[in-house]
């Protein structure tokens, strides 16, 4: 008697709906939510006068911090449940996208929508709790990410969109700690930086469907102009990405610890672009996920390393 083989089980609609978002990506530009919600707690020279008048109360506010994730990871959730949506039918034209739940109707259009709404709540919801600013400005962190998944629709730069979406993070997480835009310098260039980051590798990324979507009439850089030249626009995009996180460094004052980890960093982008080239795009993903989350989270525990043995974060508050 022949054996069957049992049926495999299928994933829940919250586990699906997670795979959707790829909820573990959240680890590319959190780190960088952090470091700036951090600088911003360790007593910069533009905030003093606010916390010596208590208008800003001193040390880690573990309180916002949590916050912080609670928002970051929702909108981040939001913007990639809405891109999945409006992208659907595109991602249906596309080999390498052809397996997506929604697609393959792993997650019902309906489970979609509820997850983004969800998502789109908890921001606002996380945005109120911080402080009366975070939540008036929240709608204009969300504008972008609704902006990004109809760009490249309209424009051969749907890359620089994204990175605009991104360049939100940092300065969120500053006037989430402050309640105030008062020095946060720091927090509009490291936001620079992270969004032209994510911009650059977005670029790499979307070369391994230039062919693609030339056919289907998607935009980008890599099915406009081809894929070397997508790729030396990364490189120059990643240069001017590096200068930006040295100024940052500079301006929030950081010592050595965090121009060690800038250099150990420089390593991870100069290896980005050499695995990859015009004519060997099989080492992309390689590039994207460990290069990428490198950067981010090699970054941040360095910035905090040096915060904490510089004595910039020594008082310890529960909110």
């Amino acid at each position: 008697m022949t054996a069957v083989a049992p049926t495999p089980e299928k994933p829940g609609r919250v586990r699906s709906f997670l795979r959707l978002v790829a909820f573990e990506h959240s680890v590319f530009a959190l780190p960088f939510a952090y470091l700036s919600a951090l600088v911003a707690m360790a007593f910069p020279a533009e905030l003093t006068e606010l916390r010596l008048h208590g208008v800003i109360s001193s040390g880690v506010h573990w309180v916002d911090l949590m916050l912080i994730t609670v928002a970051m990871v929702s909108g981040r959730t939001f913007a990639m449940a809405a891109n999945r949506i409006l992208d659907r039918k595109i991602d249906a034209l596309n080999p390498r996208t052809q397996n997506r739940e929604l697609v393959t109707g792993a997650v019902s259009l309906r489970t979609a929508w509820t997850g983004a709404a969800v998502s789109l709540a908890v921001l606002f919801a996380s945005a109120a709790l911080l402080n009366p600013l975070c939540l008036v400005l929240s709608p204009l962190a969300v504008l972008p990410l609704i902006v990004y998944p109809y760009a490249k629709r309209f424009t051969n730069f749907p890359h620089y969109v994204l990175a605009l979406a991104q360049a939100v993070a940092p300065v969120g997480a500053w006037v989430a700690v402050t309640g105030t835009f008062a020095g946060s310098a720091p927090a509009w260039v490291l936001g620079a930086a992270v969004g032209l980051w994510i911009g650059g590798f977005d670029l790499i990324y979307a070369c391994q469907d230039a062919e693609i979507d030339r056919r289907i009439g998607v935009h980008s850089v890599p099915a406009r102009f081809g894929v070397r030249a997508a790729l030396h626009l990364s490189t120059l995009t990643h240069i001017v990405t590096f200068a930006l996180f040295v100024w940052f460094g500079h301006l929030a004052g950081l010592g050595k610890l965090w121009w060690i980890g800038l250099a150990l960093t420089a390593v991870a982008f100069v290896y980005q672009h050499v695995v990859v080239t015009p004519d060997d795009l099989s080492k992309v993903n390689r590039a994207f996920f460990t290069a990428n989350g490198f950067v981010g989270i090699a970054l941040f525990l360095f910035a905090l390393l040096d915060l904490v043995f510089s004595d910039r974060l020594i008082t310890f508050t529960a909110g």
